[in-house]
């Protein structure tokens, strides 16, 4: 075996002490919130916003986060299993998380709470049966659109995203396909099917999302800084799904396939799943240059 391969044999648990086990996985989800708490909390500094709003946004964004990635993983890659066992789609903690339902889940967390505090979410709440769904609306110093705040949460979300590749990495799982490739690495936390540690390269497709992600972070935070409230609506947002989804079904061609099903297909799970993220995307982005959508 070439020696220019890397040998990744990282333990995915940091500290193991009886029934505590912190794992890196978990410190980097984590760490991917608390900065985008921080990012969050100087953009509204710099803009004169309601800097307390930010703790009720963290629990939208945590909530409809592990929410949306969940159920996206139980309902897009393994429906069959999980309508059939649904109290299985409770154990996160047995792992399947989908980033695309993640996305879904956060699109519609952020929408509750920009129009629960804006005059749209008092009108809303009046309705019968609606305003169980939608609650009660919360008061605040500020109001907000939609695309106001997702212009700003995916700057920290791209961040986020760098952290979880990571972590992903660490588990070494969702890895790539064999590769010649000199930065190959070769998991050896992942078995033959004789049992024996694999002592081939594949291609680290966590660490490839995760480089991406980190510098589409760099350029959302420096279109925001330049041009902060001048930028049209909805401009960065567009931007990060056309970058991001089109980065992902380019990736996914370096990956292995999550489930069996997938074999069959021309394209896998998340590359279908990415291309309407990337087509509303192009047309929000083309709106921000003709006519910014305010919602």
């Amino acid at each position: 075996m070439p020696l220019a391969f890397i040998t990744w044999n990282v333990s995915p648990e940091i500290i193991n002490i009886g029934f505590i086990s912190l794992r890196w996985y978990g410190l980097l989800f984590a760490l991917g919130f608390v900065a985008g708490q921080y990012l969050m909390s100087w953009f509204f500094t710099m803009e004169g916003r309601n800097v307390k709003d930010i703790d009720s946004l963290l629990m939208y964004m945590v909530v409809s986060t592990v929410i949306g990635a969940r159920l996206g993983h139980c309902l897009f890659y393994e429906p069959e299993y999980y309508l059939s066992h649904p109290l299985s789609i409770l154990k996160v903690w047995e792992g399947g998380l989908a980033s695309h339902g993640a996305t879904v889940g956060i699109l519609t967390a952020i929408y509750l709470f920009a129009y629960k505090r804006n005059e749209v979410g008092a009108f809303l709440y009046k309705i019968p049966l609606l305003n169980l769904l939608v609650g009660k609306p919360e008061k605040s110093e500020d109001s907000y659109t939609w695309f106001y705040l997702l212009d700003r949460l995916v700057i920290c979300i791209a961040l986020g995203g760098a952290c979880i590749r990571m972590g992903n990495l660490m588990n070494s799982e969702i890895v790539g396909l064999p590769t010649d490739k000199p930065w190959g690495f070769v998991f050896q936390r992942l078995l033959t099917p004789e049992g024996l540690p694999e002592d081939f390269a594949r291609h680290p497709s966590q660490l490839y999302e995760s480089i991406f992600c980190f510098f589409l972070f760099l350029l959302l935070l420096f279109i925001y800084l330049k041009y902060k409230s001048t930028t049209p609506s909805g401009r960065i947002f567009g931007l990060f799904l056309v970058l991001l989804f089109t980065q992902r079904i380019l990736v996914e061609f370096t990956k292995e396939n999550q489930v069996g099903f997938e074999n069959s297909l021309w394209l896998n799970m998340g590359q279908i799943l990415s291309l309407p993220l990337v087509a509303v995307g192009i047309f929000i982005l083309y709106r921000s240059y003709t006519k910014p959508i305010v919602i």
